[in-house]
């Protein structure tokens, strides 16, 4: 892989919450930019949330198990909580029969629930929601 090799991920600002996904095609090269990028985008920002969307990954080996545990820890200790959304059936059925707990790390069935978890309802942010 040549470049930038987060190029496939983009890390998106909503507020105060990112917002990211993981791709299929994620190598322990691309994996470990990824978290690089995302730790450095989270204190660049003052982000106090984080969303994974990994709803595309069809598979998650030790390696992304771990990155994942590991990237909400950093994200804790930076001050920002990380939610991985979008976990399909298969893939927490192999987590299971691995043993990987995923420990630490907080899930969310879908993209939209983990960011109402953050704090955000469909398209009103969070501010806005106040009543006078």
């Amino acid at each position: 892989m040549n470049g930038h090799p987060t190029a496939g991920v983009p890390i998106l600002r909503l507020g105060d919450v990112l917002v990211s996904g993981l791709l299929n095609e994620l190598d322990d090269k691309s994996a470990l930019a990824f978290t690089e990028e995302l730790t450095e985008t989270i204190v660049a920002s003052g982000a106090r949330g984080v969303l994974i969307d990994i709803s595309r990954l069809e598979l998650v080996d030790s390696f992304v198990a771990r990155m994942l545990m590991d990237l909400s820890t950093t994200a804790r200790l930076l001050g920002a909580r990380v939610i991985v959304a979008g976990m399909r059936p298969p893939v927490a059925i192999t987590l299971v029969e691995l043993g990987i707990e995923l420990a630490g790390v907080e899930t969310a069935l879908s993209a939209e629930q983990g960011l109402t978890a953050l704090g955000w309802h469909k398209g009103v942010p969070p501010r806005e929601r106040a009543e006078p």
